[in-house]
């Protein structure tokens, strides 16, 4: 097992996690996340759910309890309208949901059934109601995973996902199309996998997901300017502003520049994934320069190497 990154394509991800790069389903990865990786991976699939449609989504849910807590019961919804008959049709129909009934001492003494699940009935719906989490000792968790396009027909549909020894949380292993993340190298323009760290021209992968985004972003406008060595970027619109090579503007003009809205586009995108997930501190520490203006308060430059045309020479 090493240290890794994994996604799937541009819907879930990236997220750091554990895995083994030799054991493949069908060239697809197995990664093993902490309980913090597990939650954001939870928020991102109820989000995708809710754009997307539950039909089409699995979700993971991270229910909290305590060792000396009563057992609950906690009802997980769907957009999806439960089927009570082949011919009932109505919009009036219940939506499906699934019950979560979660005995909180067994669970602390490793009991195999400590946890179950089921559609949910009138009547888990109202112990839901009733039955609060409560409790003073320590935090336990509960993760589930949930493929709600056959919840309503399988008894398979829902699972708890066991934490190993080390406390990891398999999710979607031989199941889902998970990918390492790759990395771009601002040096030679190659990629490589997360956990390959230096690249084959000698530069060693930054460790910050804003200096990872500042070397892919300045990737892409190197595709275009290979002089290019900074920009500037305006976090109020979240775009790149001004591209420099040393002191001198390069013109961005879409018909008199290098550049095209397409290679502008794709590197602010790149920045803006990246923002999302960081503070201030974190911007400074990647070495991002605070440079205000007299047009907005919020503009950084970000620099990365120079580009290499050509690998190094044995």
């Amino acid at each position: 097992m090493i240290d890794s990154r994994v996604c799937i394509d541009d819907m879930l991800g990236p997220f750091d996690c554990k895995l083994d790069p030799h054991n493949r389903w069908n060239g697809w990865m197995s990664p093993y996340f902490t309980l913090d990786a597990a939650r954001e991976l939870s928020a991102q699939t109820l989000r995708m759910a809710d754009e997307y449609g539950y039909d089409s989504t699995d979700t993971i849910h991270v229910i909290e309890g305590r060792t000396d807590s009563r057992d609950t019961v906690h009802i997980i919804e769907s957009d999806l309208k439960r089927v009570t008959d082949e011919e009932d049709e109505h919009d009036d129909r219940e939506p499906l949901a699934i019950a979560v009934r979660v005995n909180w001492r067994d669970l602390d003494e490793g009991a195999g059934e400590a946890t179950t699940l089921a559609v949910a009935t009138p009547a888990a719906r109202k112990a839901a109601r009733r039955r609060k989490p409560n409790g003073k000792g320590a935090t336990r968790t509960v993760v589930v995973h949930i493929r709600w396009q056959w919840a309503d027909e399988s008894d398979t549909a829902a699972n708890v996902i066991e934490p190993t020894r080390d406390g990891l949380y398999g999710i979607g292993g031989w199941e889902w199309t998970w990918s390492c993340t790759v990395w771009w190298c601002p040096g030679c323009g190659g990629h490589a996998d997360w956990h390959d760290t230096e690249c084959w021209c000698g530069l060693t992968r930054p460790e910050t997901d804003l200096e990872v985004a500042a070397w892919t972003a300045g990737c892409i406008l190197h595709d275009r300017a290979p002089e290019a060595t900074s920009v500037l970027v305006d976090l109020n619109a979240a775009r790149i502003v001004s591209v420099f090579a040393d002191d001198t503007e390069i013109d961005t003009a879409d018909d008199t520049g290098p550049f095209d809205t397409e290679t502008l586009g794709s590197a602010d995108e790149i920045l803006r994934k990246a923002l999302d997930r960081t503070t201030p501190a974190d911007r400074s520490a990647a070495g991002w320069e605070h440079t205000p203006d007299e047009k907005s308060a919020h503009v950084y430059r970000i620099s990365f190497p120079a580009h290499r045309l050509a690998p190094p020479t044995a």
